[in-house]
């Protein structure tokens, strides 16, 4: 008796075929096509290419897969469009040298975003003008924008986002700490560091905003804290290393350099440096007029032959200078706690990550008056010692020791 015959038909077959080759991928869907090319026969790569639509590629390359016992390399990396950045190695650090001088925080502590006030067309531009792209080459506006997405500088929405004042000099300002903070970061042997206070902390079972974890109620008025802290930081924006010192007391001229003084003692250790670029907001206590903090500043660069270089951001533009966006790191990460003591502001500050590294913690028990000033003809001595900027004299301090 002989055997019964199929039913299946040709078409069934090919698509019983075209199936489990789909269902494989790679090395395996290769073996499977050349193995049934080998037992249709002659004219079988023909025959899969017309009716199975196997490309003849494919086949061939199972085909000496086959014979060889060797699988060949996939090679999935160069498949597909290759990013902007594999035809533009230095793409995103140019980007980012273009925007990450003149990104800004929001000056409410709300959200840990950095907002960028040019344009993704202007960036295209700048790239082109000021770093030398071919214009027939550049990478398109979308992708240009997309790109400062993915780096996180979001366009600039908030009205809040805007400086409340701008003197005629804020441009020239802006161009000249763009400069010196490229050169610092460029240089070797040049370490930038950017330093400002915090608002005042008031400690106590008062209220933040945001969500508590623990679900406890804080008091809506501040009144009668049990003390006020204050709290001074330094940035160094290459390395992202971030040092807090806290204090009972008032943040003065002498504070601010005493705390410059216990950091120097750390950084000198780590760091090869010759020149140390100061990032600082015009504030009361720090800025080039204030008579003890040029004192203190260059008597620190005498004694350590120390090249320092002060640069002050624009009056109502703090919010560009890179500590303030550590300040705003911190109000989020405490946002919604109670700080009802000392140890837990500072416990809480001390578990912050800013990208991943930790603050280095130091609580300063000195008592610091207000109000120390020089004399004018002490304060003569000591301009005698330093270079200011012919035309923004206010805004940027050179003190050499190795030029006096």
């Amino acid at each position: 008796m002989g055997q019964p015959e199929s039913s299946l038909k040709p078409k069934d077959i090919e698509n019983l075929l075209r199936k489990a080759a789909d269902s494989l991928k790679g090395n395996s869907k290769r073996i499977f096509i050349a193995q049934t090319i080998e037992a249709y026969g002659y004219g079988g790569q023909s025959w899969a290419e017309d009716n199975l639509r196997w490309n003849r590629g494919t086949i061939r390359k199972g085909q000496q897969e086959l014979i060889s016992g060797i699988p060949a390399e996939e090679r999935f990396s160069n498949r597909g469009r290759k990013k902007a950045e594999e035809h533009f190695p230095n793409l995103l650090a140019d980007i980012k040298s273009i925007v990450e001088p003149r990104c800004q925080t929001d000056p409410t502590f709300h959200t840990r975003r950095l907002y960028r006030p040019i344009t993704a067309n202007t960036v295209r531009n700048l790239l082109m003008e000021d770093y030398g792209y071919d214009p027939e080459a550049m990478p398109h506006l979308r992708t240009i924008s997309r790109k400062l997405d993915v780096m996180e500088y979001w366009p600039r929405k908030v009205t809040k986002s805007k400086p409340i004042k701008k003197i005629p000099e804020t441009n020239d300002i802006f161009n000249q700490v763009h400069t010196i903070n490229k050169e610092a970061d460029e240089s070797v042997g040049v370490l930038r560091i950017s330093l400002d206070a915090k608002a005042k902390i008031k400690v106590g079972p008062f209220s933040r905003g945001g969500y508590s974890r623990q679900h406890k109620e804080g008091i809506d008025h501040d009144f009668d804290p049990d003390v006020i802290l204050g709290l001074f930081g330094f940035f160094l924006p290459e390395y992202d290393d971030t040092h807090f010192f806290f204090s009972k007391s008032k943040i003065t001229a002498d504070f601010i350099v005493d705390t410059l003084e216990i950091l120097w003692v750390k950084l000198k250790k780590k760091y090869q440096i010759n020149t140390l670029v100061l990032n600082l907001d015009n504030g009361p206590e720090n800025n080039s007029r204030r008579t003890q903090f040029l004192k203190r500043i260059v008597d620190f660069a005498y004694n350590n032959a120390l090249h320092v270089k002060l640069a002050y951001y624009p009056p109502y533009h703090s919010k560009y200078n890179p500590i303030e966006r550590v300040w705003g790191r911190l109000e989020n990460h405490w946002n919604g706690e109670l700080l009802d003591s000392e140890e837990k502001v500072l416990g809480l500050a001390s578990t912050m990550s800013w990208k991943g590294n930790m603050p280095t913690i130091e609580m300063v028990e000195e008592k610091y008056d207000s109000g120390v000033k020089l004399t004018k003809d002490e304060m003569q001595n000591y301009e005698q010692r330093i270079l200011r900027h012919p035309k923004l004299e206010k805004y940027f301090v050179d003190i050499n020791p190795a030029c006096a």
